[in-house]
């Protein structure tokens, strides 16, 4: 996401926040976020719960981000931007995670990475120069590329193109710098689905490789436009990706990003795919 909607972003939807918030050096985030576990009883907890028997959970934070509860007992963030505008309000940060996944360095996506993985001692998955820069532990770094294959728990994290820019800033008053390619993913949960978290992307002609390699059952897809794809886009992604569910995001955070859930599905009809729109409601775990 550019640095002209970063500040607009900062400004006004933020306020008093601040760029350094949402780069993943926070302050002290308020209410309950301060501390995992110690909010009071009835509470909305996004993640807290352990996944249903038997099934896979995902909780959409807003934007990008999202709570990942598998079976076999991982959690998994992707693009823990927890403070976004859409984000759950009162809801607390996962108690206890394994992973964390962040698709590119924009601070829309990185967000609240490294105070996250310093809370829960998880480790950060994402491109190798762009791990680097956030200046984590070594045994809590994991720095990849396209390519690259890791297993936590029950689930196998393949990490997949993108068609997208990567930039990243410790400091909001320093240059940015380059943090690597942009990446997606590809989770196969075993007894369970195949989830693709498209991170910021365009559609391009290898989602076909994609879906012809891991065969992934949910598309966790960009549909805002101006920085992703809007939703003719994304239906032309869904087509080639095969997927039997989209998940939408990254969309009516900013005024920028004005795709709907009901544009996508209007744009699937026109294709006659059979594909389902799963919009989901940030804060709510939702069994797959």
């Amino acid at each position: 996401m550019g640095n002209k909607l970063k500040a607009v972003v900062v400004g006004a939807v933020l306020g008093v926040a601040g760029a350094a918030f949402a780069q993943g050096t926070p302050t002290t985030p308020k209410a309950d976020a301060k501390a995992p576990g110690k909010a009071a009883a009835g509470k909305a907890a996004a993640g807290k719960a352990a996944a249903t028997a038997g099934k896979t959970e995902v909780t959409w934070w807003g934007h990008a981000a999202f709570v990942l509860k598998t079976p076999g007992g991982a959690t998994i963030a992707i693009d823990p931007w927890f403070t976004n505008p859409k984000a759950p309000q009162g809801a607390t940060w996962p108690e206890a995670v394994d992973a964390i996944l962040v698709s590119h360095g924009h601070f829309d996506h990185v967000g609240e990475t490294k105070a996250l993985a310093q809370k829960t001692s998880a480790k950060v998955y994402g491109s190798f120069e762009l791990v680097n820069l956030l200046g984590l532990p070594e045994a809590q770094s994991v720095g990849a590329n396209a390519g690259g294959t890791f297993t936590v728990k029950d689930a196998t994290i393949h990490l997949v193109e993108a068609v997208h820019s990567s930039s990243y800033q410790a400091d909001p008053k320093a240059p940015s710098q380059y943090a690597g390619a942009p990446l997606g993913f590809v989770i196969e949960i075993a007894n369970g689905p195949t989830l693709y978290h498209a991170g910021d992307t365009g559609a391009f002609q290898s989602m076909a490789l994609i879906a012809e390699q891991f065969k992934p059952t949910v598309a966790l897809l960009p549909i805002g436009g101006h920085f992703v794809m809007d939703p003719p886009q994304a239906a032309v992604a869904a087509k080639l990706l095969k997927a039997k569910t989209v998940v939408p995001m990254h969309y009516g955070t900013f005024p920028a990003l004005a795709g709907t859930p009901d544009a996508l599905t209007t744009e699937l009809k026109k294709t006659r795919a059979t594909t389902k729109v799963l919009t989901l409601e940030p804060g709510k775990a939702t069994a797959l």
